[in-house]
């Protein structure tokens, strides 16, 4: 029997975003780019809201980053998606989508509940000792 620990936890995070770098490459989409772009996409924001999104799921400051979506042309002023942004979100999630059936597909979904309860328990014991 194998027991959910940190190395487990941290083995298949590091093993999926590996995936997930190598198809942002592709794009030349850096995984920062991503985040506001997917944040952006799944709804209208402040960059302000934007910014406390990603620095509370990135555990680092993102004005940077946000920046660079907006040089990349991902972004327009009123943080909105340009039309290069709505095409390299639908492109990534396209990707994401094909990824996910692949790693996932076989599990049950009785499984996934399960392994997603757990993890959100983790997530907010961890965050709560922060």
């Amino acid at each position: 029997m194998t027991t959910l620990n940190g190395r487990i936890l941290g083995q298949a995070e590091r093993a999926t975003r590996a995936v997930l770098d190598s198809l942002l490459a592709r794009s030349g989409t850096t995984f920062e780019q991503w985040v506001a772009v997917n944040l952006t996409a799944t709804g209208p924001l402040t960059r302000d809201e934007l910014l406390a999104q990603m620095s509370a799921g990135l555990r680092t400051d993102p004005a940077g980053h946000v920046d660079a979506a907006f040089a990349a042309g991902l972004l327009t002023g009123d943080v909105a998606l340009t039309d290069l942004g709505r095409s390299r979100y639908e492109e990534i999630s396209a990707g994401i989508n094909a990824i996910t059936v692949q790693i996932y597909g076989d599990l049950s979904p009785e499984d996934l509940d399960t392994a997603g309860r757990v993890l959100l328990h983790v997530t907010e014991r961890a965050n709560a000792l922060v």
